[in-house]
């Protein structure tokens, strides 16, 4: 489940609506948005995320793919979404094995924040949290913790450096 989640939060290249069409509601993630990011985990395992605004800007689209030496691909998506009422914007996170989550993501200055929220796969739930800071144009930093019996503990620590769409 945590190898999932590793990935979360970061599938082949898809075509992509300008930014301009996009809610302004959604400026905090408009720099992944057209973009491709990778990071790189200890034991060679790599996370891949593409970015693209789907329905005309109205949500943006990341799929993404964890590559692991020995195992078969793992393959994920989330959908960004504006929920009106509540003036937030919100994520579905879904992944090939089954299991999804589903949270709300705001700004904190460079940072994107993902407050806990719960991931559910196979009848186990394991409540996450995470934090996306910006590091320029062409990178950012993902901080994730894992809440336990004895309170928060560090998950993963990885750089999502932009990278070149792949096919």
């Amino acid at each position: 489940m945590r190898k999932l989640l590793g990935s979360l939060l970061l599938l082949p290249w898809i075509p992509s609506f300008a930014a301009a069409d996009a809610l302004p509601a959604y400026q905090p993630l408009e720099f992944l948005a057209g973009h491709c990011w990778k990071g790189s985990f200890p034991g060679g395992r790599t996370d891949e995320h593409c970015f693209s605004w789907i329905y005309e800007g109205k949500f943006l689209r990341d799929l993404h793919t964890l590559r692991s030496d020995g195992h078969p691909d793992a393959w994920g998506e989330s959908i960004y979404f504006w929920n009106s009422p509540a003036k937030q914007i919100e994520y579905l996170y879904i992944e090939s094995g089954g299991g999804f989550s589903r949270g709300e993501v705001s700004a904190d200055k460079d940072a994107l924040v993902f407050p806990d929220t719960s991931y559910v796969e196979s009848g186990k739930t394991q409540v996450y949290r995470s934090r996306w800071q910006r590091r320029g144009e062409s990178a950012y930093d993902v901080v994730t913790e894992f809440r336990t019996a004895d309170g928060w503990v560090s998950g993963f620590k990885v750089r999502m450096e932009q990278v070149p769409a792949t096919k």
